[in-house]
């Protein structure tokens, strides 16, 4: 099914189904190696990988051409162009994964406080897997695959959008170390 929805919407975009596949698949594998580590957290790990897999669905949308996405809308409004589409071919829980990993989730106050191009709302991931899946994408860029961010590289990322993701992600450091 992951294979099939990155075919229907990429196939015409080699260089983008690359970055976007490999870029979730090193998600993915953290997000599910953390679970496994942590049976505690009760994470749903086929529903886990999925989600990684599918978290950037909608980048082709945006117009971030560093990374071969031109399309017309802002790239923050990436998860929430995924989401959409997730919605779309029914899978309600991944489209939640896909609109609440920018950052460390975003708030209404946040998107208010940057004047940010996104309706206001509460885009706060809440569940495990969610959670999972938003704390493994900071450590992994699309634009240097190769890299693997440390957990200083991860926070210093964060720090010009405000104090609350940086204290989000140093809970879940520790949560999911």
């Amino acid at each position: 099914m992951v294979e099939q929805l990155i075919d229907k919407f990429y196939s015409d975009n080699v260089p983008l189904r690359e970055i976007l596949v490999t870029h979730s698949r090193s998600v993915a594998e953290m997000a599910v190696d953390i679970a496994r580590r942590h049976p505690e957290l009760g994470a749903d790990e086929p529903f886990l990988y999925e989600a990684a897999m599918l978290h950037d669905i909608g980048v082709f949308l945006t117009d971030a051409p560093g990374i071969h996405c031109f399309g017309r809308e802002p790239y923050i409004k990436h998860g929430l162009l995924g989401a959409e589409l997730l919605r779309s071919e029914g899978l309600p829980r991944h489209a939640r994964v896909a609109e609440r990993h920018t950052g460390t989730g975003l708030t209404r106050e946040t998107i208010l406080r940057q004047s940010l191009p996104l309706p206001l709302a509460d885009y706060s991931p809440e569940t495990v897997e969610e959670q999972l899946i938003c704390y493994a994408d900071k450590f992994f860029s699309k634009s240097h695959l190769e890299r693997v961010r440390t957990p200083e590289q991860v926070l210093k990322s964060l720090e010009k959008f405000g104090t609350e993701g940086v204290e989000r992600m140093k809970a879940w450091m520790q949560r999911f170390k």
